[in-house]
C-alpha cells in the first residue's frame, strides 16, 4: 500500500548520458559568464551607460566566481576600448607645493621621462663651458673695461687735485688713502709727526677736502657697480638663451600637439636659467664639483613624475584592487627625514588605483571598502566631483600630515563593487547617495539552471581550467562526477552550483592523486578520492558523533518499534562543512490543558523558526481533530541529548507523528528516520540539506548492518533535491535501504505505524479503527476528564 511512496534508485541522482557529452576544444576565455545571463545583461549594461552614476553593484555570494568571471569578462571588453592618457606631476615653479599635473597621450609617460633625461644630460654637457667661449669673455670683459673706466677717470680727477694740494693718492684695490708728500716723497707716521702743527693741520684740511672731493666723483660708483651686474647678468641670461633654445626647440616639435607639455616646457626653460647661474656657473663649479650631485640636483627639480602610462595598443585598464585602504585607492605623498625635518617634493608624490583605472574599470570589494575607514566617503566625493585629489584624510581631524597639494586630475572610472546581499541592502538602508551613484545591480543567482547549453559551459570551463592549472585531462567520466558534485552544492538535480570555485578546487586536488597514480589522465575514480578527502579532513566530528551512536552513547534505535519515540534527521555545520546525523524526538502526553510544551523553547535553546513549528502542531490538531469538542491537551516535546540552539521546522512533521504515537499509544517503527515540515492542513512541506539528512541516517543503519528495514521519509516536493552518494544509490537498489517520499501526514503516519490513517467522511467522522479515529477518541476522553474536572471544582464552590 505504500510502494507508490518509494523513490525509485533512478530517482536518488542527477543521471548524465556520456555518449551526449563532447569534450570540447581548449580555447579562450568566453566573455559569457556562466548561467548568469540576468547578471550579464545589467553587466553589459551598466558598462554601456557612459552617464555618471551608473556604476555597478555585483550582488551574489563568495565562492560563485563573480570576481574571476567579471575581470575576465572586462578585461575582453576593455582591450577593445582607447586607451586613456598618461598622467604626470612636474614641479610648479611659481608655487612648489602646488606640484602641476601634465596629461600625455598614451604611451608617452615614458618617451617623456626620457626627453627630460636627456635634456638635463645635455644641459649638463652644455653648461658650465658655454661661458668659457672667446665671444663670452670679450663681452664680459668689455663690460668690466666700462666700468673700471668711469673709476679710473674719477680717481684721475681726484689725484690731480692732490697733487695740487702736495698730497698722493694711494689705491689698494678698492681702498683709498691720502698721504703728505715732502720732497717728492711720502711721509711715515714718523716723519709726519716732525712736522709742524700748520702743517700737520693743513694736511688734515687737505685731505677734508679731498675725500668730499672723491665722495662728490664717486657719488655715481653704486649706480656703476650695479649697472655692470646687470649687464653681467643680461649677458648671462643671453648667453644661456641662446645656448639652451636648441635643445628646448626640438621637445617644442616633438610635443607641438600636446599643450600640458609645451606650458611646462616654457616654464621650464624659464626656471632654468636661474638654476644654471646658481649651479653651473664657473664661478660655482668649485662648490659642486661632482657631475653625479649636479644631475641629482636637475632631476629632482625637472624630471617628471610619472603616475600612470599605458600603453596605446593596451585598451582601457581593469584594476582591482584587493586591499583599498584610503592611500592605495587616492594615491599617497611620501616623507624623507633631512637633518631631522620631514621634507617632500612633487616627485614623492604616489599613484592610487583611481590613478590606475582612470578611463576604464575598478573593481573592488564592497566589505572592504566599508572596514577601512574615510575611503567610502572619499569614494562617493570623487566619483561625485569627477576628480582625483591626493589629501590626507586626516587633515580634517586636526592632524597635518601633508605638505603638498597637488593638482586633482580629472576622474572617468566605472567602479564595480563586488559584495554580498547583505552588504547591498545595509547600504542601499543606510545610505541615502548610494543608488544615485550605484544605480546598476549585476544579481550572480546561486543556481545555475542545467540546460544543454550550461553543460557545454561548465564543461568549457573545467576543461579550460585544468589546462590552465597544468592539470592533466580530463575524462568524459571525471567532467559527469563534477556536474554531479555542482548540482549536489545546489541541492537540486536541475541546477548547477554558482559556486564554480569549489568544482575548480576538485580538479587540483583530484589532480594530485593522479599524478602520485602515475595516471595521464584525471577520471571519476581521481574526482571520488578527492572529495572523500576533502570530507574526511573536516569529518572528525562526523566520525565521533556517529561512534557515540553505534556504542550507545548516544540513544537512537534503527530497529524495533517505540511509543512516543521518532528519529528525527538533523544537518549539523561546523566552521565550513555540514553533516547529517539523526536526532531522537520524544513526546509524553498526559491529561489536562497546558497545551503543548516545546522544551526546546523553555529551555532557551529553541530559536524562532523551531519554535513556530511546534506552534504549527496545536492549529494541526485542533483543525483535524477537535472540531466537535473542545482541544484540552498537554503534552511535551523534546528532542533528545541536544545541547546546542535549535532551530528550524523540518522536525516538525516528525515532532506531529510523535505526538500522535503518544497520544494513541500506537507503536513507531525505528528503522525510520523521519524530516518534513508541515502546515496547519497536514501538507507536507520541503526542507533542507535533505542529502546530509538521509546520509546521516544511512551511515548509522550501515554501521550496525542494513536489512531491508531501515529507511528514510522526506517530503515529496524534496525529491527533485536529491543528489545521493552512490553507496546510498547502490544499497537502494539492492533492496537494503528504502526511501519513501510523502506528501501529507495521513502517508506518514501510515508509514511509521503499519495502520490505515483514516480520511474524514461528510459527517465529520474517520473510521473506526483507523489511527485518526483513535486520536479523535483520545482527545474527547482528555476533553471530557477536563471538563468533568471544571465540574468538581464548580460544585466544590457551591457547598462552600
Amino acid at each position: 500500500m505504500t510502494e507508490h511512496l518509494e523513490v525509485p534508485a533512478e530517482s536518488l541522482k542527477l543521471n548524465i548520458d556520456l555518449d551526449s557529452l563532447t569534450i570540447p576544444e581548449i580555447s579562450r576565455q568566453s566573455d559569457t559568464l556562466l548561467g548568469q545571463t540576468r547578471a550579464q545583461s545589467a553587466l553589459e549594461f551598466g558598462v554601456a551607460m557612459k552617464t555618471p552614476g551608473y556604476n555597478i553593484f555585483v550582488m551574489g555570494e563568495p565562492g560563485t566566481g563573480r570576481l574571476s568571471m567579471i575581470t575576465n569578462y572586462l578585461t575582453q571588453f576593455a582591450a577593445k576600448q582607447e586607451t586613456p592618457p598618461s598622467y604626470a606631476y612636474v614641479d610648479n615653479f611659481e608655487k612648489p607645493r602646488e606640484p602641476i599635473s601634465v596629461q600625455l597621450p598614451a604611451g608617452q609617460g615614458e618617451a617623456f621621462t626620457k626627453d627630460i633625461e636627456q635634456l638635463i644630460d645635455d644641459l649638463l654637457a652644455t653648461f658650465p663651458s658655454t661661458f668659457e667661449s672667446p665671444a663670452y669673455q670679450q663681452k664680459k670683459t668689455a663690460i668690466e673695461r666700462r666700468f673700471n673706466q668711469r673709476y679710473k677717470v674719477a680717481i684721475d680727477l681726484v689725484d690731480k687735485k692732490a697733487e695740487e694740494m702736495n698730497v698722493a693718492l694711494y689705491r689698494d684695490n678698492d681702498t683709498i688713502t691720502f698721504l703728505p708728500i715732502r720732497d717728492n716723497k711720502t711721509l711715515d707716521d714718523d716723519q709726519f709727526a716732525q712736522l709742524s702743527q700748520t702743517e700737520r693741520e693743513a694736511f688734515h684740511d687737505h685731505t677734508e677736502e679731498l675725500e668730499v672731493f672723491l665722495g662728490d666723483e664717486l657719488l655715481e660708483l653704486p649706480q656703476w657697480r650695479r649697472a655692470m651686474v646687470d649687464e653681467t647678468k643680461q649677458l648671462d641670461n643671453d648667453t644661456i638663451g641662446l645656448a639652451i633654445a636648441p635643445l628646448f626647440d626640438e621637445l617644442n616639435r616633438k610635443y607641438q600637439n600636446t599643450d600640458d607639455v609645451i606650458s611646462y616646457l616654457a616654464e621650464f626653460k624659464k626656471d632654468i636659467v636661474e638654476t644654471i647661474t646658481d649651479y653651473l656657473m664657473p664661478a660655482r663649479i668649485q662648490e659642486v664639483k661632482d657631475i653625479t650631485t649636479k644631475r641629482l640636483i636637475l632631476t629632482e627639480q625637472y624630471q617628471p613624475n610619472i603616475l600612470v602610462d599605458y600603453q596605446q595598443e593596451n585598451g582601457a585598464p581593469v584594476i582591482y584592487e584587493s586591499h583599498p585602504t584610503y592611500q592605495n585607492l587616492f594615491g599617497r605623498i611620501e616623507y624623507m627625514s633631512d637633518q631631522g625635518a620631514l621634507i617632500t617634493t612633487y616627485r614623492r608624490i604616489c599613484s592610487g588605483s583611481l590613478h590606475k583605472a582612470n578611463g576604464g574599470y575598478l573593481i573592488l570589494d564592497a566589505e572592504k571598502i566599508l572596514t577601512y575607514p574615510f575611503v567610502w566617503e572619499g569614494l562617493k566625493r570623487a566619483l561625485k566631483a569627477g576628480k582625483i585629489e591626493i589629501e590626507s584624510p586626516y587633515s580634517e581631524y586636526g592632524v597635518n600630515t601633508i605638505t603638498l597639494k597637488p593638482e586633482v586630475i580629472p576622474l572617468s572610472v566605472k567602479v564595480i563593487l563586488v559584495g554580498s546581499r547583505d552588504i547591498y541592502y545595509l547600504l542601499e538602508d543606510m545610505d541615502s547617495e548610494f543608488n544615485e551613484m550605484f544605480r546598476v545591480l549585476s544579481d550572480f543567482g546561486n543556481h545555475i539552471a542545467l540546460t544543454q547549453n550550461t553543460i557545454e559551459q561548465f564543461i568549457a570551463l573545467m576543461v579550460k581550467q585544468a589546462s590552465d592549472s597544468g592539470a592533466l585531462p580530463l575524462t568524459k567520466t571525471a567532467i559527469v562526477r563534477l556536474i554531479e558534485h555542482s548540482c549536489r552544492l545546489s541541492e537540486n538535480q536541475h541546477r548547477l552550483s554558482a559556486r564554480i570555485n569549489d568544482s575548480l578546487e576538485i580538479i587540483g586536488e583530484a589532480n594530485l592523486f593522479c599524478a602520485g597514480s602515475g595516471g595521464t589522465e584525471i577520471d571519476q575514480e581521481q574526482i571520488e578520492l578527492a572529495l572523500s578527502a576533502k570530507e574526511s579532513r573536516s569529518g572528525r566530528i562526523a566520525e565521533e558523533i556517529l561512534e557515540e551512536m553505534t556504542n550507545g552513547t548516544i540513544l537512537i534505535d534503527t530497529a524495533g518499534e517505540a511509543i512516543g519515540r521518532v528519529n528525527g534527521l538533523t544537518v549539523m555545520e561546523v566552521g565550513g562543512s555540514s553533516f547529517g546525523a539523526p536526532a531522537r524526538i520524544t513526546t509524553t502526553v498526559y491529561p489536562g490543558s497546558r497545551g503543548i510544551v516545546d522544551i526546546e523553547r523553555e529551555a532557551e535553546l529553541g530559536q524562532a523558526i523551531h519554535s513556530k513549528g511546534v506552534m504549527i502542531l496545536t492549529g494541526y490538531l485542533g483543525h483535524c481533530y477537535a472540531q466537535q469538542f473542545p482541544l484540552a491537551i498537554s503534552a511535551s516535546i523534546a528532542l533528545e541529548q541536544s545541547y546546542g540552539y535549535v532551530d528550524g521546522d523540518s522536525a516538525s512533521l516528525a515532532e506531529l507523528c510523535c505526538l500522535i504515537s503518544a497520544l494513541t499509544s500506537t507503536p513507531i517503527k525505528q528503522g525510520f528516520a523521519i524530516t518534513g515540515s508541515i502546515n496547519q492542513y497536514g501538507e507536507v512541506q520541503a526542507i533542507g540539506g535533505v542529502n546530509e539528512k538521509i546520509e546521516g541516517f544511512f551511515k548509522l543503519c550501515k554501521a550496525r548492518g542494513l536489512n531491508g528495514d531501515h529507511g528514510t521519509i522526506i517530503p515529496v516536493s524534496n525529491k527533485c533535491n536529491l543528489m545521493l552518494k552512490q553507496e546510498v544509490v547502490d544499497a537502494v537498489k539492492q533492496g537494503l535501504f528504502t526511501i519513501y517520499a510523502v506528501s501529507n501526514v495521513n502517508e506518514t503516519l501510515e508509514l511509521l505505524m503499519g495502520k490505515t490513517a483514516g480520511i474524514m467522511n461528510a459527517e465529520g467522522q474517520y473510521p473506526e479503527g483507523s489511527i485518526n479515529f483513535n486520536v479523535v477518541s483520545r482527545l474527547k476522553e482528555i476533553s471530557d476528564l477536563a471538563h468533568d474536572g471544571e465540574d468538581h471544582e464548580d460544585d466544590g464552590k457551591d457547598k462552600e
